[in-house]
């Protein structure tokens, strides 16, 4: 059993700032990719930014230059430093992550989600 659990989310003015982290455990043999997607009210869930287990990143051009992705492979940990934070941000954030828990059997998990809503 593999589980991702986020934490981190809130309620926060704009401009301002949150970090969230997902922490994944269970029976993990290694971790390929961990990323955040986000799903707003009456919107399809988006994806917010991927971090390889290289440490590659990608973004999306919605927040790219605001949010920074990052991972500590020690701890099976990904975290997202979101900054400038606005209105149009607020959504349910989820923690994605294909991870191996065998050698060659890789499955795609997602975190509950967790709340970030902006406003004033």
């Amino acid at each position: 059993q593999v589980q991702l659990v986020e934490s981190g989310g809130g309620l926060v003015q704009p401009g301002g700032s949150l970090r969230l982290s997902c922490a994944a455990s269970g029976s993990i043999f290694s971790i390929n990719n961990m990323g955040w997607y986000r799903q707003a009210p009456g919107k399809q869930r988006e994806l917010v930014a991927i971090i390889t287990s290289g440490k590659s990143t990608r973004y999306s051009d919605s927040v790219k230059d605001r949010f920074t992705i990052s991972r500590d492979s020690t701890k099976n940990t990904a975290y997202l430093q979101m900054s400038n934070l606005k209105p149009e941000d607020t959504a349910v954030y989820y923690c994605y992550s294909q991870i191996y828990v065998t050698r060659g059997a890789l499955n795609a998990y997602w975190g509950q989600g967790t709340q970030v809503t902006v406003s004033s």
